[in-house]
C-alpha cells in the first residue's frame, strides 16, 4: 500500500495526489519521500530491474496535500517542465482560512524574497533586491463554520507563493503558524490543497483535466459542497 493515490498514469507520466505531511523530494531529514514511494511502485508494478527513472517537474511544500506531477522518462521531465515554464499549465488549489478577504475576488502581486537558512519567505509590495515577481489570481468560493475556502489559480510558481501572498492579504492559511496563523493544525500540517491542473500533455498532445480529491476528513470534506467547478471560457479555450 502507497501513501499516495493514482489520479493519471501512461508510459511517460504519473499524475498522484500526494497526502500533507509527505515530502516531494528528500531534504536533509532524510525522511522517505513521495519520490522514494513513487519508484517503488512503479519497480513492483512493471518489474523493473535495476534503478528507476523518475523526474520531479514541481513540488509540493511537505504540509501541503493535493495533486503533482511526476515523470516516468526523461523525455517526459523535459517536456512537462517545459509546460511549467513557459506557463501552459493552469494549477488550482484551494485554501482555508479564518479571515475573509476584503474583496471576493482578486489578484495579487507581490516581490517574494527567501531566506535559505530560515526556510521563510517575504513578501514585498514593490520590486526589491533579489526578490522575484509573484502574482495569483483568487476567488472566495464560500463560508462554512467560520472558515472561508479560497480557489487560488498562481501564474507564477514561487517557493511558499500562495501561503504568504494569502498571509500579506490578512488571510493566513490554517495552520499555517510560519506565515502567521494563530496555531497549528492538530496534524501539524496546514489547510492547502492542489486540487486541480489544466494543461494539454505535452507528448500525446490530448487535453487533461486532472482533480485531487480533498483530505479524508471531515473538516476537509465539509467544503466539498462549496465547489461548483466553474471552468471559464479562457481555460476552454487553453485546453480545446
Amino acid at each position: 500500500m502507497y501513501p499516495f493515490q493514482i489520479l493519471y498514469e501512461d508510459n511517460h507520466l504519473l499524475i498522484v495526489n500526494k497526502p500533507a505531511g509527505l515530502l516531494t523530494q528528500a531534504d536533509n531529514t532524510r525522511d522517505k519521500c513521495l519520490s522514494d514511494y513513487a519508484k517503488e511502485y512503479i519497480k513492483e508494478k512493471y518489474e523493473k530491474p535495476g534503478d528507476v527513472f523518475l523526474g520531479v517537474p514541481h513540488r509540493l511544500d511537505r504540509p501541503v496535500s493535493g495533486l503533482i506531477i511526476l515523470a516516468r522518462t526523461s523525455k517526459g521531465l523535459e517536456r512537462m517542465t517545459e509546460v511549467f515554464r513557459e506557463r501552459k499549465i493552469q494549477k488550482t488549489y484551494w485554501a482555508i482560512v479564518k479571515r475573509k478577504p476584503k474583496e471576493e475576488k482578486g489578484k495579487l502581486t507581490h516581490w517574494l524574497l527567501k531566506d535559505e537558512k530560515r526556510n521563510f519567505v517575504t513578501a514585498y509590495d514593490y520590486p526589491y533586491e533579489n526578490a522575484l515577481k509573484a502574482e495569483l489570481n483568487y476567488r472566495v468560493l464560500g463560508e462554512l463554520n467560520d472558515h472561508f475556502l479560497i480557489e487560488v489559480n498562481p501564474i507564477t510558481g514561487r517557493p511558499h507563493q500562495i501561503r504568504v501572498q494569502l498571509a500579506s492579504m490578512g488571510c493566513p492559511i490554517r495552520g499555517d503558524v510560519k506565515y502567521g496563523f494563530s496555531k497549528p493544525n492538530f496534524d501539524g500540517n496546514i489547510n492547502l490543497h492542489s486540487r486541480r491542473a489544466y494543461f494539454v500533455h505535452p507528448i500525446k498532445k490530448e487535453p487533461m483535466l486532472i482533480k485531487a480529491g480533498v483530505p479524508e476528513n471531515d473538516f476537509w470534506e465539509q467544503f466539498l459542497v462549496l465547489d461548483n467547478e466553474e471552468i471559464d471560457d479562457k481555460m476552454l479555450d487553453f485546453l480545446y
